[in-house]
Protein backbone atom coordinates (compact mmCIF):
# COMPACT_ATOMS: atom_id res chain seq x y z
CA UNK A 1 0.00 0.00 0.00
CA UNK A 2 3.06 2.34 1.18
CA UNK A 3 4.67 1.62 -2.29
CA UNK A 4 1.57 2.46 -4.36
CA UNK A 5 1.14 5.83 -2.86
CA UNK A 6 4.47 6.63 -3.38
CA UNK A 7 4.63 5.48 -7.11
CA UNK A 8 1.37 7.67 -7.30
CA UNK A 9 3.34 10.55 -5.79
CA UNK A 10 6.15 10.04 -8.05
CA UNK A 11 4.12 9.67 -10.80
CA UNK A 12 2.55 13.43 -10.13
CA UNK A 13 5.66 14.73 -9.19
CA UNK A 14 6.74 14.03 -12.85
CA UNK A 15 3.96 15.39 -14.31
CA UNK A 16 3.97 18.70 -12.24
CA UNK A 17 7.87 19.05 -13.21
CA UNK A 18 6.90 19.81 -16.84
CA UNK A 19 3.07 21.66 -15.75
CA UNK A 20 4.43 23.77 -12.56
CA UNK A 21 0.99 25.39 -12.85
CA UNK A 22 -1.28 22.27 -13.01
CA UNK A 23 -1.94 19.76 -10.11
CA UNK A 24 -3.45 17.19 -11.64
CA UNK A 25 -3.14 13.74 -10.40
CA UNK A 26 -1.66 11.18 -13.41
CA UNK A 27 -3.52 9.41 -16.01
CA UNK A 28 -4.87 6.21 -14.45
CA UNK A 29 -3.94 2.64 -15.24
CA UNK A 30 -6.66 2.71 -17.65
CA UNK A 31 -6.31 4.05 -21.14
CA UNK A 32 -8.71 5.40 -23.40
CA UNK A 33 -7.41 6.82 -26.28
CA UNK A 34 -9.59 9.01 -28.63
CA UNK A 35 -8.00 9.90 -31.99
CA UNK A 36 -8.30 13.42 -32.93
CA UNK A 37 -9.70 14.51 -36.40
CA UNK A 38 -7.39 16.04 -38.69
CA UNK A 39 -10.12 17.87 -39.55
CA UNK A 40 -10.88 19.30 -35.84
CA UNK A 41 -10.79 22.71 -35.33
CA UNK A 42 -9.65 23.50 -31.96
CA UNK A 43 -8.41 26.90 -30.35
CA UNK A 44 -4.30 27.33 -30.69
CA UNK A 45 -2.83 25.50 -27.74
CA UNK A 46 -1.67 27.55 -24.60
CA UNK A 47 1.95 28.37 -24.81
CA UNK A 48 3.79 25.57 -22.61
CA UNK A 49 7.28 26.22 -21.59
CA UNK A 50 10.24 23.50 -23.47
CA UNK A 51 11.84 22.18 -20.55
CA UNK A 52 13.45 18.71 -19.10
CA UNK A 53 15.13 17.64 -15.97
CA UNK A 54 18.58 16.55 -16.82
CA UNK A 55 19.49 13.72 -15.41
CA UNK A 56 23.00 11.75 -15.12
CA UNK A 57 22.21 9.25 -16.93
CA UNK A 58 19.80 8.18 -19.93
CA UNK A 59 16.62 7.13 -19.82
CA UNK A 60 14.64 4.10 -21.85
CA UNK A 61 11.26 2.22 -21.11
CA UNK A 62 12.07 -0.22 -18.20
CA UNK A 63 15.79 0.75 -18.06
CA UNK A 64 17.80 2.57 -15.17
CA UNK A 65 16.65 6.40 -15.33
CA UNK A 66 19.77 8.07 -12.93
CA UNK A 67 22.58 8.04 -10.73
CA UNK A 68 22.11 6.60 -7.17
CA UNK A 69 19.49 9.07 -5.43
CA UNK A 70 17.58 9.32 -8.88
CA UNK A 71 14.08 7.56 -9.11
CA UNK A 72 14.50 3.67 -10.04
CA UNK A 73 13.09 2.55 -13.10
CA UNK A 74 10.83 -0.17 -11.24
CA UNK A 75 9.46 2.84 -9.68
CA UNK A 76 8.13 4.46 -12.64
CA UNK A 77 6.83 1.14 -14.20
CA UNK A 78 3.30 1.87 -14.45
CA UNK A 79 4.22 4.84 -16.64
CA UNK A 80 6.31 2.23 -18.51
CA UNK A 81 3.54 0.41 -18.65
CA UNK A 82 0.72 2.74 -20.27
CA UNK A 83 3.47 3.81 -22.73
CA UNK A 84 3.53 0.38 -24.12
CA UNK A 85 -0.15 0.47 -24.54
CA UNK A 86 -0.22 3.58 -26.52
CA UNK A 87 2.73 2.59 -28.49
CA UNK A 88 0.57 -0.80 -29.09
CA UNK A 89 -2.49 1.05 -29.91
CA UNK A 90 -0.93 3.84 -32.25
CA UNK A 91 1.43 0.95 -34.37
CA UNK A 92 -1.97 -0.57 -34.70
CA UNK A 93 -3.58 2.55 -36.15
CA UNK A 94 -0.58 3.03 -38.43
CA UNK A 95 -0.87 -0.01 -39.73
CA UNK A 96 -4.25 0.14 -40.72
CA UNK A 97 -3.41 3.32 -42.61
CA UNK A 98 -4.67 2.76 -45.96
CA UNK A 99 -1.79 3.41 -48.26
CA UNK A 100 -3.22 6.33 -50.39
CA UNK A 101 -4.51 8.40 -47.02
CA UNK A 102 -0.78 8.11 -46.11
CA UNK A 103 1.35 9.29 -49.37
CA UNK A 104 -1.81 12.57 -49.50
CA UNK A 105 -0.41 13.26 -45.16
CA UNK A 106 3.34 12.88 -46.12
CA UNK A 107 2.95 15.33 -49.60
CA UNK A 108 0.96 17.64 -47.08
CA UNK A 109 3.14 17.38 -44.21
CA UNK A 110 6.31 17.97 -46.12
CA UNK A 111 4.42 20.93 -47.61
CA UNK A 112 3.35 22.40 -45.23
CA UNK A 113 7.46 22.28 -43.97
CA UNK A 114 8.92 23.25 -47.12
CA UNK A 115 6.53 26.66 -47.31
CA UNK A 116 7.15 27.22 -43.46
CA UNK A 117 9.28 30.29 -42.75
CA UNK A 118 10.87 28.68 -39.81
CA UNK A 119 12.29 25.78 -42.48
CA UNK A 120 13.25 28.90 -45.18
CA UNK A 121 15.04 30.84 -42.96
CA UNK A 122 17.03 27.92 -40.57
CA UNK A 123 20.78 27.56 -41.62
CA UNK A 124 22.02 24.42 -39.87
CA UNK A 125 19.12 22.02 -38.55
CA UNK A 126 19.00 18.26 -38.02
CA UNK A 127 16.71 16.06 -39.58
CA UNK A 128 15.71 12.44 -39.38
CA UNK A 129 16.03 10.05 -42.74
CA UNK A 130 12.78 8.61 -43.22
CA UNK A 131 11.64 4.62 -42.87
CA UNK A 132 8.52 3.52 -44.60
CA UNK A 133 9.02 -0.07 -42.17
CA UNK A 134 8.89 2.09 -39.04
CA UNK A 135 5.55 4.02 -40.50
CA UNK A 136 7.33 7.42 -40.18
CA UNK A 137 6.43 10.26 -41.93
CA UNK A 138 8.30 10.95 -45.17
CA UNK A 139 11.13 13.56 -44.72
CA UNK A 140 12.31 12.81 -48.49
CA UNK A 141 11.09 15.70 -50.31
CA UNK A 142 12.56 17.87 -47.32
CA UNK A 143 16.11 16.40 -47.71
CA UNK A 144 16.21 16.66 -51.15
CA UNK A 145 15.34 20.13 -51.03
CA UNK A 146 17.86 20.85 -48.55
CA UNK A 147 20.58 19.10 -50.27
CA UNK A 148 19.60 20.60 -53.50
CA UNK A 149 22.67 21.79 -55.60
CA UNK A 150 22.22 23.80 -58.78
CA UNK A 151 26.10 22.58 -59.70
CA UNK A 152 28.57 20.19 -58.03
CA UNK A 153 30.90 23.48 -57.84
CA UNK A 154 28.28 25.01 -55.56
CA UNK A 155 27.39 25.90 -52.54
CA UNK A 156 23.82 24.12 -51.89
CA UNK A 157 21.13 26.34 -53.14
CA UNK A 158 19.24 27.00 -49.54
CA UNK A 159 22.64 27.55 -48.03
CA UNK A 160 21.70 25.24 -45.35
CA UNK A 161 23.93 23.01 -43.03
CA UNK A 162 22.25 19.13 -42.42
CA UNK A 163 22.88 16.93 -39.51
CA UNK A 164 20.97 13.50 -39.36
CA UNK A 165 20.80 10.55 -37.31
CA UNK A 166 23.56 7.65 -36.76
CA UNK A 167 22.17 5.05 -33.74
CA UNK A 168 26.07 3.62 -32.42
CA UNK A 169 24.74 1.37 -29.54
CA UNK A 170 21.88 0.32 -27.79
CA UNK A 171 22.30 2.57 -24.55
CA UNK A 172 20.54 5.57 -26.14
CA UNK A 173 23.63 6.72 -27.77
CA UNK A 174 22.61 8.39 -31.03
CA UNK A 175 25.26 11.28 -33.25
CA UNK A 176 24.08 13.98 -35.53
CA UNK A 177 26.57 13.90 -38.08
CA UNK A 178 27.40 16.25 -41.00
CA UNK A 179 26.01 15.37 -44.76
CA UNK A 180 26.28 17.07 -47.99
CA UNK A 181 24.30 14.48 -50.34
CA UNK A 182 22.00 11.18 -50.06
CA UNK A 183 24.80 9.33 -51.52
CA UNK A 184 26.25 10.11 -47.67
CA UNK A 185 24.09 7.43 -46.81
CA UNK A 186 24.45 3.66 -45.71
CA UNK A 187 21.83 1.20 -44.86
CA UNK A 188 22.84 -0.07 -41.03
CA UNK A 189 21.89 -3.73 -39.84
CA UNK A 190 18.09 -2.74 -39.41
CA UNK A 191 18.36 -1.53 -43.21
CA UNK A 192 17.91 2.12 -41.71
CA UNK A 193 19.38 4.38 -43.87
CA UNK A 194 22.06 6.63 -41.59
CA UNK A 195 25.26 8.50 -42.43
CA UNK A 196 28.77 6.50 -42.61
CA UNK A 197 31.10 7.89 -40.32
CA UNK A 198 33.49 9.06 -42.74
CA UNK A 199 33.14 10.92 -46.00
CA UNK A 200 34.61 9.75 -49.16
CA UNK A 201 37.90 11.13 -48.55
CA UNK A 202 38.31 9.29 -45.10
CA UNK A 203 37.65 12.14 -42.81
CA UNK A 204 35.43 11.65 -39.87
CA UNK A 205 31.78 13.79 -40.37
CA UNK A 206 30.97 16.37 -38.35
CA UNK A 207 29.54 15.42 -35.07
CA UNK A 208 26.85 18.40 -34.13
CA UNK A 209 27.86 18.25 -30.89
CA UNK A 210 31.26 19.18 -32.19
CA UNK A 211 30.33 22.31 -34.40
CA UNK A 212 31.25 25.62 -33.97
CA UNK A 213 27.65 26.86 -34.05
CA UNK A 214 24.31 25.65 -32.93
CA UNK A 215 21.58 24.67 -35.02
CA UNK A 216 18.18 26.57 -35.92
CA UNK A 217 16.12 23.51 -36.06
CA UNK A 218 15.36 19.75 -35.72
CA UNK A 219 12.34 17.95 -36.92
CA UNK A 220 11.94 14.74 -34.92
CA UNK A 221 9.91 11.55 -35.72
CA UNK A 222 7.88 9.68 -32.76
CA UNK A 223 5.35 7.59 -32.25
CA UNK A 224 2.52 9.69 -30.51
CA UNK A 225 2.24 13.68 -29.53
CA UNK A 226 -0.23 15.86 -28.53
CA UNK A 227 -1.03 19.32 -28.63
CA UNK A 228 0.25 20.54 -25.54
CA UNK A 229 4.01 19.02 -26.94
CA UNK A 230 4.01 15.64 -25.17
CA UNK A 231 6.15 13.31 -27.22
CA UNK A 232 6.26 9.67 -26.97
CA UNK A 233 9.35 8.11 -28.90
CA UNK A 234 9.74 4.51 -29.27
CA UNK A 235 11.27 3.33 -26.19
CA UNK A 236 14.93 3.63 -26.85
CA UNK A 237 15.27 7.00 -25.45
CA UNK A 238 17.81 7.96 -28.12
CA UNK A 239 16.04 11.38 -29.04
CA UNK A 240 15.30 12.52 -25.26
CA UNK A 241 18.95 11.54 -24.48
CA UNK A 242 19.90 13.86 -27.29
CA UNK A 243 18.05 16.51 -26.75
CA UNK A 244 18.63 16.73 -23.57
CA UNK A 245 22.44 16.97 -24.23
CA UNK A 246 22.23 19.36 -26.98
CA UNK A 247 19.89 21.57 -25.18
CA UNK A 248 22.65 21.37 -22.08
CA UNK A 249 25.56 22.02 -25.06
CA UNK A 250 23.78 25.17 -26.39
CA UNK A 251 23.04 26.78 -22.80
CA UNK A 252 26.65 26.31 -21.55
CA UNK A 253 27.80 27.97 -25.31
CA UNK A 254 25.15 30.50 -24.93
CA UNK A 255 23.18 29.47 -27.88
CA UNK A 256 19.91 30.11 -29.05
CA UNK A 257 17.73 27.11 -28.76
CA UNK A 258 16.83 25.00 -31.71
CA UNK A 259 12.89 24.69 -32.75
CA UNK A 260 11.98 21.10 -31.92
CA UNK A 261 9.06 20.28 -34.90
CA UNK A 262 7.83 16.75 -34.65
CA UNK A 263 6.23 15.79 -37.79
CA UNK A 264 2.70 13.58 -37.26
CA UNK A 265 0.43 11.55 -39.40
CA UNK A 266 -3.64 12.36 -38.35
CA UNK A 267 -3.80 9.04 -36.40
CA UNK A 268 -0.62 10.16 -34.39
CA UNK A 269 -2.03 13.14 -32.61
CA UNK A 270 -3.72 11.66 -29.34
CA UNK A 271 -6.14 13.87 -26.76
CA UNK A 272 -3.68 16.08 -24.64
CA UNK A 273 -2.68 14.44 -21.25
CA UNK A 274 -3.05 10.95 -22.41
CA UNK A 275 0.59 10.39 -23.01
CA UNK A 276 2.66 9.66 -19.77
CA UNK A 277 5.36 11.66 -19.09
CA UNK A 278 8.80 11.13 -16.59
CA UNK A 279 11.50 13.67 -16.06
CA UNK A 280 13.26 12.84 -18.46
CA UNK A 281 10.52 13.39 -21.73
CA UNK A 282 11.51 16.36 -23.88
CA UNK A 283 8.40 18.24 -24.88
CA UNK A 284 8.42 19.59 -28.70
CA UNK A 285 7.73 23.39 -29.46
CA UNK A 286 5.06 22.52 -32.82
CA UNK A 287 3.42 19.93 -34.82
CA UNK A 288 2.86 19.52 -38.33
CA UNK A 289 0.06 17.31 -38.90
CA UNK A 290 -1.62 17.31 -42.67
CA UNK A 291 -4.32 19.61 -41.03
CA UNK A 292 -1.54 22.22 -40.69
CA UNK A 293 1.27 23.77 -38.02
CA UNK A 294 0.68 23.51 -34.48
CA UNK A 295 2.67 25.87 -32.59
CA UNK A 296 2.79 25.20 -29.07
CA UNK A 297 5.79 26.51 -26.88
CA UNK A 298 5.75 30.45 -26.90
CA UNK A 299 9.07 30.50 -28.61
CA UNK A 300 7.22 28.37 -31.63
CA UNK A 301 4.17 30.82 -31.51
CA UNK A 302 6.45 34.04 -31.70
CA UNK A 303 8.41 32.91 -34.20
CA UNK A 304 5.06 32.06 -36.33
CA UNK A 305 3.85 35.34 -35.60
CA UNK A 306 6.49 37.16 -36.27
CA UNK A 307 6.86 35.26 -39.77
CA UNK A 308 10.74 34.00 -38.88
Amino acid sequence: MQKAKQVRKLMTLSFSLHHPCTFASPPSSTIHLRFLSPCSRTARPPSSPLSSIRMSSSTVDGGKIGSSGDVAATELDPIFKQKRLIRSKVRKSLKEMDPSQRAIEDDAIQRLVLDATWFKSCRRLCAYISCRALREVDTTKVLAKILQTSDKDEQKLEGKTLYVPRVEDKNSYMRMLNISSMDDLIANSMDILEPAPVDGAGNQRENVMHANEGIDLLLLPGLAFDKSGRRLGRGGGYYDTFLRNYQQLANEKNWKQPLLVALSYSVQILDDGVIPITPNDVFVDALVSPAGIIPISSAAIQRIKNGI
